[in-house]
């Protein structure tokens, strides 16, 4: 099952616009939260509002964000949102180009130092929060010996798997339900 509402990646200028810590913020705080405005982007991420502008602009130079003037409710208020809630590459679209080469591998490296980031910011939380979240929270890891073609069949199932529980209907339980950031890695290594 491929996921229509991600974009597959092409132009390393893309690639460039993503390949920044802030940007990457704030693309994630507008897919978790959906359309923003600057005002709230710049609370969220505790960003200055003309700071948060510039920024958006690069994303929507690289039709990463658009915006919202729907949901305004006056012309001095500029909402945001995603083009796509997500967006995906592969390294090796870039292979004939070492400068696209190089961005593509910046755009990796950014999103693995943010993801072990979110994982070490969990794990530094006072013992209160970890109390309220119980067994929930989990780390997980195995070796296993695949193929690539079984190693990408992995890959489809566990972003299946990860769709279905983003795209669920929340239930109406009056239960509150907070952001929760899954990631795993899947890559060929020696141990």
């Amino acid at each position: 099952m491929e996921n229509r509402d991600v974009r597959q990646v092409t132009d390393s200028r893309v690639l460039a616009a993503l390949s920044h810590p802030l940007r990457r913020r704030l693309m994630d705080v507008l897919k978790v939260h959906g359309p923003t405005t600057v005002g709230l982007l710049a609370e969220r991420t505790g960003q200055a509002p003309a700071n948060v502008s510039h920024h958006l602009k690069v994303l929507a130079a690289a039709e990463l964000v658009v915006e919202a003037p729907e949901l305004a409710r006056d012309r001095r208020e500029r909402w945001w949102r995603l083009v796509s809630r997500g967006v995906r590459w592969s390294s090796a679209d870039f292979d004939d180009d070492p400068a696209a080469r190089a961005v593509a591998d910046a755009a990796i490296s950014l999103n693995l130092d943010r993801q072990v980031t979110l994982a070490r910011v969990w794990h530094a939380a006072d013992e209160a929060t970890h109390a309220a979240w119980g067994d929930g929270p989990f780390s997980t890891d195995r070796w296993l010996r695949l193929t690539p073609e079984e190693l990408a069949e992995l890959g489809r199932e566990l972003n299946d798997l990860l769709t279905r529980w983003g795209d669920r209907e929340i239930p109406d339980d009056g239960r509150e339900r907070h952001p929760v950031f899954v990631f795993a890695h899947g890559v060929p290594a020696q141990p």
